[in-house]
């Protein structure tokens, strides 16, 4: 059982971890370890819980870009009627390109769900794979600089338009790697987009816009066992609460990022991470 301080806390630990390049689920397992509580992280309840607490960040983000998307669907629209993508219409390339980087994610997260799973058990596991996290962020910044950055005297849709196809199949791919407790999603599809030539701003709302329909298909899963009578119900209340929370601070957290990565870098997040990994690897290894 949940109870409702632990939702509440750990609503808002997933709705700012999530958009932050730190891992929203390797925290979400790592706290309740740290803290001692008692909840059984491999309960095949506590997934549809912190799915429920994904999905508000979901609803936060449509709701935050939901005028990008509106363009980007009628981008969509326009390709589908004329049977083609005109190379003045970035929104319809960009629509496909969220497409295409979202099959990946939903292919592997339906492949590999059970053995998943069973590392949610593991604060250990989660807080070796959270140092990891952190090498993966410094790594996308090394290499970064060696990758041609897109011109930035045109629109952000534009810019992010200018990727291949194998590009966004690329970082769809590599945003699987967050079905791990410890990884990031946010991380790794910023990290991936930034070795394809987008800014760090750029590679932000890429990834933010990523999330929706990746999180959203999770939740059409998931959400449906809180409702199972005798099992998930039993932390229903638990999970609307902890969603709440987490809408709460999702919507802080992305309109902090949008301006933090107009100048900033991966690089602070990427030395917590592997501080904070490197750390708790000893605690728990005691």
């Amino acid at each position: 059982m949940i109870s409702i301080p632990q939702a509440i806390i750990l609503g808002l630990l997933q709705g700012f971890s999530e958009l932050f390049p730190i891992s929203s689920l390797g925290h979400s397992v790592i706290l309740p370890g740290l803290l001692g509580w008692n909840i059984q992280r491999d309960n095949p309840s506590f997934l549809p819980f912190l799915v429920a607490t994904h999905l508000a960040t979901a609803i936060v983000l449509l709701g935050f870009f939901w005028r990008d998307w509106v363009a980007i669907l009628m981008g969509l629209g326009r390709s589908l009627r004329d049977r083609a993508i005109n190379e003045t219409d970035p929104q319809a390339k960009l629509g496909w390109l969220l497409v295409v980087g979202t099959i990946p994610a939903g292919i592997i997260g339906l492949l590999f769900q059970k053995p998943l799973e069973s590392l949610f058990a593991s604060a250990q596991i989660a807080a070796f794979f959270l140092m990891l996290n952190g090498l993966l962020l410094y790594g996308a910044e090394v290499l970064r600089r060696k990758a041609k950055e897109n011109t930035p005297d045109t629109e952000s849709d534009a810019r992010i338009a200018k990727m291949s196809w194998m590009q966004a199949v690329i970082v769809g791919t590599v945003q699987t790697i967050a079905l791990i407790p410890g990884f990031s999603r946010s991380g790794a599809t910023m990290g991936g987009s930034l070795l394809v030539g987008l800014s760090h701003e750029d590679s932000a709302r890429f990834s933010f816009l990523l999330a929706t329909p990746i999180i959203g298909a999770a939740a059409a899963l998931k959400i449906p066992e809180l409702f199972v009578p005798g099992g998930g119900n039993a932390i229903l209340l638990p999970a609307i609460i902890g969603a709440i929370c987490s809408g709460v601070t999702a919507y802080l957290s992305v309109k902090f990022l949008m301006k933090y990565f107009r100048s900033n870098t991966l690089t602070p997040f990427a030395i917590y991470c592997g501080a904070a990994g490197a750390a708790l690897s000893l605690y728990f290894l005691k």
